[in-house]
């Protein structure tokens, strides 16, 4: 086959076009393609990564509530007033990550469709270039929108964290 021809090209040349098939052409074509696709899916691995750790965190904090919860009855109260106030604290942990995990996973779908486009794009007459880009910077985007609400749970979750003044006497450096 000549550079620039396709086979859908050649096809259409020798009066045989079939313009609802796909034509796949030739294998380092598809190689190509595989080695487009390589770098989003090693984002995809670290997004995973990402997600990981904010479900952890998640999980840690409902861990947490449930516990406080379970025994709140028992406090008096001054005990039960700190506890509503880190029952208060942890609501907001959790809504916090719950919303990382929604852009860090909406992230992900969107490199799964930029990876997806990248085949299809391929096998039939689409140009998708500006789906791709948009796409993969709507991607960027929300990725660094569960990273910074991230960072807002671990700074909500460090300044909540309260250590008594007693336990510290001649620790401090």
């Amino acid at each position: 086959m000549h550079p620039g021809c396709t086979a859908t090209h050649i096809r259409r040349q020798q009066g045989m076009a079939f313009p609802l098939l796909p034509t796949l052409g030739p294998v380092d074509a598809i190689a190509h393609n595989i080695q487009l696709a390589v770098a989003p899916v090693f984002l995809l691995s670290g997004i995973a990564g990402i997600l990981n750790v904010l479900t952890t965190r998640l999980a840690r904090v409902v861990d947490r509530a449930r516990h406080i919860e379970a025994d709140i009855a028992s406090y008096d109260a001054p005990k039960r007033e700190r506890a509503l106030d880190d029952l208060a604290i942890l609501d907001r942990r959790m809504v916090t990550v719950q919303y990382a995990v929604a852009m860090c996973t909406l992230s992900a779908l969107f490199v799964c469709l930029v990876v997806a486009i990248l085949f299809v794009g391929d096998l039939f007459p689409f140009h998708g270039s500006a789906v791709v880009a948009t796409l993969f910077v709507g991607a960027m985007i929300l990725l660094s929108a569960g990273l910074v609400l991230f960072l807002v749970e671990v700074w909500i979750a460090t300044r909540s964290v309260r250590v008594q003044g007693e336990l510290l006497v001649g620790r401090r450096r």
